[in-house]
């Protein structure tokens, strides 16, 4: 093995640290030996995953430099033996591959770090700086050694935004913290808290979501906490609650922001002491459950409202991960319309489809105020509508009125609305001050709030959830809104 190994020295007659790179990419290892002699950092060469193994648990190395794809084996099999014998040895991983379930495994694996080529080279030594000064344990996440397990549904995307929050999914999922998931609605919030609970020391447990913005706020709490029999009317039977069923394993909480104050206080509790009482009971019963919270509402200005916790958002929030809507990174568009079209055509038989580049320059150039889920069901509706194997602009609901509104500036949509509206008052203005002289501002916005609520509970059908995501306003003001107009 000696003969294989090709070790190089910088000049400098003391090295500063040491460091082990196992590639067998030549490019790579010239760039990266002309990159490290200005830092004077010595430099062993390793070009399969054997060669590399046996360096780092022979010497003492402060970083090993580790790409996925060896000769022999998986770069990942070489961490994974690499942390079990050395587990504070800090490992970076390198790849030509952006994927985010390689992210989320390496980090699972006790990686410090992961980086794709081609290298930003300020980036990288950024990077190796950091790491070559700071040798420190991953504080339990690289004893997790066993192979990750299948994952519902998949985290697709390339930029850097989605690597980073795949790198943070390894590194928390083999712990108990608590993680708060921010972003707009249909940004794949679920999708995340799916992928830490597969990725956990929990995986073979249960995993229960509650949706808090769907349920009025006794039923919330009933959901969550069961009840005992009579404890209210229709409480014919005892229920145990989400909590009581999730017991070992991880509760996911949506739309965490639509609770109450009296129903938070209770989840603190839970978060606190581990413990709860069913309603109407007065038997403490204790649970051991992750939680895991998710919100479109900005928590920071709930609290200053008074609506929402301030200690109970910190303990939601020992790890938070910011989803960035879909129209702030566009470059994940592509691969997610492959993906969804792979799904929906196999779910239809297709053997093959693909999408043309008109329309997937129309998708790149749609703002998504949906997000991922608006894309995802434009992509079913397509690969439906379809005859072909080819997917056209018409197929798409969003691509096939005008394209031209496409390229609308979404700044000018209120001067629309003004417009539009304009046109109504000033045609009506006499006749509204004549029937109402005073509070004519009041009595104009309450009839036009009345009438949107109206027309998202015909549009939705009568769903509350749908229809407050339309109007932008949470479950409990359109609870309140529908029973102060009668809405009913």
């Amino acid at each position: 093995m000696a003969e294989q190994v090709q070790s190089v020295v910088a000049t400098a007659k003391s090295p500063v640290a040491s460091i082990l790179v196992v590639d067998d990419d030549k490019g790579v290892i010239n760039a990266l030996q002309d990159c490290f002699a200005e830092f004077k950092y010595s430099i062993d060469i390793a070009r399969n995953g054997q060669e590399g193994l046996d360096l780092a648990l022979a010497k003492d190395y402060n970083l090993v430099m580790l790409d996925v794809n060896l000769p022999d084996f998986s770069g990942m099999d070489v961490l994974k033996k690499i942390k079990e014998a050395k587990r504070d040895l800090p490992v970076l991983i390198m790849t030509g591959y952006v994927s985010t379930e390689a992210a989320i495994e390496a980090m699972k694996l006790g990686a410090h770090e992961f980086i794709t080529k081609p290298f930003d080279i300020d980036r990288l030594m950024g990077i190796v700086n950091r790491l070559v000064k700071k040798v420190s344990p991953m504080r339990g996440l690289s004893s997790f050694s066993v192979a990750p397990k299948a994952v519902e549904g998949m985290i697709i995307g390339k930029t850097s935004e989605m690597l980073e929050i795949a790198k943070i999914i390894g590194q928390v999922a083999a712990t108990d913290a608590s993680v708060l998931i921010l972003g707009e609605s249909g940004t794949g919030k679920e999708l995340v808290a799916k992928a830490i609970y597969a990725n956990s020391l929990r995986a073979d447990k249960p995993f229960l979501s509650v949706n808090c913005a769907a349920l009025p706020e006794t039923l919330l709490e009933s959901e969550l906490f069961g009840h005992e029999k009579g404890a209210f009317t229709g409480a014919y039977t005892r229920k145990l609650g989400k909590f009581e069923q999730c017991n070992a394993g991880t509760i996911f909480l949506d739309e965490v922001a639509d609770m109450s104050l009296l129903t938070q206080s209770k989840v603190l509790r839970v978060l606190q002491e581990q413990e709860f009482e069913r309603i109407g009971g007065n038997t403490t019963i204790k649970v051991d459950v992750r939680i895991i919270a998710a919100t479109n509402k900005s928590l920071v200005n709930m609290i200053k409202d008074g609506t929402f916790r301030v200690d109970l958002y910190y303990r939601l929030k020992v790890v938070s991960i910011y989803l960035p809507p879909l129209r702030e990174r566009r470059a994940d568009i592509p691969l997610l319309a492959d993906h969804f079209i792979r799904q929906y055509a196999h779910q239809t038989d297709r053997e093959y489809m693909e999408i043309s580049k008109e329309a997937l320059e129309g998708l790149m150039r749609y703002p998504w105020p949906g997000n991922v889920r608006e894309l995802e069901n434009n992509i079913h509706t397509a690969v439906v509508m379809s005859k072909g194997d080819v997917l056209l602009p018409e197929h798409f609901p969003v691509l096939s009125g005008d394209t031209e509104k496409m390229d609308l500036d979404l700044s000018t949509i209120e001067e629309d609305y003004c417009k539009m509206f304009s046109e109504l008052v000033d045609r009506n203005f006499e006749k509204i001050v004549s029937i109402s002289s005073e509070r004519i501002y009041q009595h104009l916005n309450s009839a036009l709030e009345k009438a949107m609520i109206s027309a998202a509970l015909k549009f939705t059908h009568s769903n509350q959830v749908r229809s407050a995501e339309l109007l932008g306003i949470s479950r409990n003001t359109l609870r309140d809104r529908i029973a102060k107009y009668g809405l009913y």
